[in-house]
């Protein structure tokens, strides 16, 4: 399924943001890889502001940003409750891509590092500068083995095809093996926090 974003977003980002709850409910394995920005269950609410206000910009959306940014921290609840787990892949130019202020992006690198505690939560970056046999992706969203959701500029694409859905669960897992995690992602983390000052 192809969803321009100008149709799904045209009343406004909070809905969209609550018509997800449903689907982060009753998937139980997230696998998550992102290229671009820090993920939804992820975001401070500051960051998530500026984030939201940057899309409502681009794509010509009402202006609802403070409620749909209250609305994406509020289903972020999931990643501390629930039977839920979360296979988070970060490239490190998102750590280092400011959303917002200096101060916005410090909050949210530093919540990162606290969600990295959470036993629910695995966290790993792909370092830049090093050789790979994988290219930069497109972010994307494995919802247990059922669906993908796919990020682009001017759409959200939904796979439904078992052999699609299996060929992204690869890429993830090719991505998770280029990562780092622990103390070598917080090292990442903490040094891009350094480079705001």
């Amino acid at each position: 399924m192809y969803l321009e974003w100008r149709r799904v977003q045209r009343t406004g980002l909070r809905r969209l943001q609550e018509s997800r709850i449903p689907l982060y409910e009753r998937t139980r394995q997230f696998r998550v890889y992102s290229s671009t920005v820090i993920p939804g269950f992820l975001q401070t609410y500051e960051y998530a502001v500026a984030l939201l206000g940057s899309i409502a910009r681009v794509h010509g959306t009402p202006d609802d940003v403070d409620e749909a940014a209250v609305a994406r921290v509020e289903r972020s609840h999931i990643i501390r409750k629930g039977n839920h787990r979360f296979g988070i892949l970060l490239e490190e130019s998102v750590l280092r891509h400011v959303v917002g202020d200096a101060a916005t992006m410090a909050g949210q690198l530093g919540y990162l590092l606290s969600v990295m505690a959470l036993p629910a939560v695995s966290v790993g970056v792909v370092p830049a500068g090093h050789p790979r046999d994988m290219w930069t992706l497109e972010t994307f969203t494995v919802f247990d083995d059922e669906r993908v959701h796919v990020e682009l500029l001017t759409a959200a694409v939904t796979v439904t095809t078992p052999g699609e859905i299996a060929q992204y669960a690869r890429a993830f897992e090719e991505m998770a093996s280029l990562a780092v995690y622990g103390s070598a992602a917080r090292s990442l983390i903490s040094a891009a926090i350094d480079a705001l000052d």
